[in-house]
């Protein structure tokens, strides 16, 4: 069974609905904006994409790319959180 759900990439998937419940929970219970749930959440969320891909044994391609994306986000989290940090 669990072999069956890495296999099929439904770990990855399970993951996902993490994040998702995480980023409702940040929405709603926190009132963050989307923009910072996006820059919070959207590199796990990316690099989960890679893992899956990865998984299920996708192209070179379809891993390298939410990889690669995962990084400008993840800067500009950084960015306006250590920004955010100084200000105060």
């Amino acid at each position: 069974m669990i072999e069956n759900l890495f296999a099929s990439g439904h770990a990855a998937d399970v993951v996902l609905g993490v994040l998702a419940l995480e980023a409702l929970w940040l929405a709603l219970a926190k009132r963050w904006r989307a923009a910072e749930i996006a820059a919070l959440l959207g590199p796990a969320v990316l690099i989960v994409l890679g893992l899956r891909a990865a998984l299920v044994g996708a192209d070179w391609w379809w891993i390298a790319l939410p990889l690669a994306l995962s990084l400008p986000l993840h800067l500009y989290d950084l960015r306006s959180r250590l920004g955010a940090a100084s200000v105060q």
